[in-house]
């Protein structure tokens, strides 16, 4: 039979009471601050201490008057007598009875001082002193012991559970709080820490560690208008505990989160706190609370009664960590759309599987082609001079110029040749045809040697293209002219 996982003990219980118990071998330093001692005892003890004082300052001082009036005879004496220290005074009930009169300064007129004895005077002013300290002390303990605003934060409530579940697409770990007083809390301020023990990398065991939980601190989220129920909310994100903690996880680990809300009471202005915890059990996955406020005709009403009720929702089982990877793995997955351009270098198309049919890339490649050749013929009809150079091995020798872009097309010409409209050139002298050379390097083509020309006019030198003044090669004519 498989054995129950047993938990740690709660460190702090629902009603906020902190489940620890000081061992501390010298209890006299309680004594250094005896009014905070006083005040933090229990009611029973509390008032044992405050009846037990007065009694004891009473019985104090009327075994003194009993001295007195023994060590001046008074005793033997009659009631009304005049040379008595303190008349009446003729037995310890009797002066106990006055040393009730003194200190709270009742004064019923049969037992009065007289002015015989400077002993009793003195005593009567040292009564009166150390009368009025245990006054002020033990009423001051009782006004603060009932003035404590303990009681109020009975009336500041959590949810009995905590919550994870999807908010604006986070995970949030969610708890409720409310006020049953119409009374407002000044300054409400809520707080949150989780208990966890750990172990260093080191090997030191820490037990229970605390670290704080972040409800909105840098937001200004976590100071509250607490009139109706308000849901706190923890994003649970890379600085949070609870990153890589799934829903499996949740229940495994050994945790309290400890929230507190405190503030100032309206009426009273004093500071008080309200505590509770949630351990792992309390913290369910995949819930969310129901709403509690509804509009009613002319006010707002809230509904404790479905205060602590909760329902369940679609909530991702991994963890906030897991759940990131996840959608970033989905944002980088690849998109294939049509044709993939290989770059840099040579563009290359895959192309489909049929030939036959035509794709994106074809079209592209065939409008390149067709764009190419339509470049050429242009560059062909825009001749803007021609000019003939003598040379001793071609006395005659066109030169076709083209300023665009620097192409040189140079055409062998003679007495029985002829340029057409297209750029090609025909040579019917030996029956041999001479395509153009077209380039933007400076080769030329010469062609075959004919019978020599008659004279010309003197070279006319051509002006260098731009192209060729960019690429530096402004000298061509002057090379050809050498040739």
């Amino acid at each position: 039979m498989i054995q129950q996982r047993r938990r740690q003990t709660r460190f702090v219980t629902k009603k906020g009471h902190c489940n620890v118990r000081q061992d501390i071998k010298d209890r006299m330093k309680y004594f250094a601050d005896l009014f905070t001692t006083v005040v933090d005892l229990k009611w029973s003890y509390h008032v044992v201490i405050f009846v037990a004082t007065y009694i004891m300052t009473w019985l104090g001082f009327g075994f003194c008057w009993w001295i007195i009036a023994f060590w001046r005879n008074d005793l033997n004496k009659t009631v009304f007598s005049e040379d008595v220290c303190v008349t009446g005074v003729n037995s310890f009930s009797s002066a106990f009875l006055y040393s009730i009169e003194t200190q709270v300064t009742i004064g019923y007129g049969t037992r009065v001082i007289t002015e015989k004895c400077p002993e009793a005077i003195i005593l009567l002013l040292t009564q009166s002193l150390i009368g009025s300290i245990v006054d002020a002390f033990m009423v001051g303990c009782m006004f603060v012991k009932i003035s404590q605003p303990n009681k109020r934060a009975e009336t500041l409530v959590f949810s009995t559970h905590a919550v994870v579940s999807l908010r604006d697409g986070k995970m949030c770990l969610m708890f409720r709080v409310g006020d049953l007083r119409n009374s407002q809390i000044i300054e409400a301020q809520i707080r949150a820490k989780l208990i966890k023990s750990r172990q260093t990398k080191e090997g030191e065991f820490m037990p229970l560690e605390q670290s704080d939980l972040d409800v909105g601190y840098l937001t200004g989220n976590d100071r509250l208008f607490l009139v109706t129920p308000l849901i706190i909310c923890h994003d649970i994100d890379e600085k949070s505990p609870f990153w890589d903690m799934s829903g499996v996880d949740l229940h495994e680990e050994d945790f309290e989160i400890v929230v507190f809300l405190e503030g100032a009471v309206e009426a009273t202005g004093m500071t008080c706190q309200a505590r509770s915890s949630y351990v792992e059990e309390e913290v369910l996955w995949g819930q969310r609370f129901i709403s509690v406020l509804h509009l009613e005709k002319d006010f707002y009403k809230v509904s404790y009664a479905n205060f602590d009720e909760h329902f369940e929702v679609d909530t991702p089982k991994e963890s906030a960590k897991e759940q990131q990877k996840l959608q970033g793995q989905q944002l980088m997955a690849p998109q294939m759309r049509g044709a993939k351009i290989i770059s840099p270098g040579p563009r290359k198309f895959h192309m489909n599987k049929n030939n036959d049919m035509p794709s994106k890339a074809n079209q592209l490649r065939k409008d390149s082609v067709d764009r190419r050749n339509s470049g050429k013929e242009r560059r062909i009809g825009k001749c803007t001079s021609i000019m003939s150079l003598p040379s001793h091995d071609d006395p005659e020798l066109r030169y076709v110029a083209e300023e665009d872009e620097g192409h040189i097309t140079a055409l062998p010409t003679g007495p029985n040749s002829e340029i057409h409209e297209n750029g090609t050139s025909v040579n019917y002298n030996n029956g041999i045809d001479h395509d153009p050379v077209i380039g933007s390097t400076p080769d030329v083509a010469i062609a075959a040697p004919v019978s020599p020309p008659p004279p010309v006019a003197a070279p006319v030198r051509a002006r260098p293209s731009k192209l060729a003044k960019l690429t530096g090669n402004g000298d061509i004519m002057k090379k050809r002219k050498q040739y």
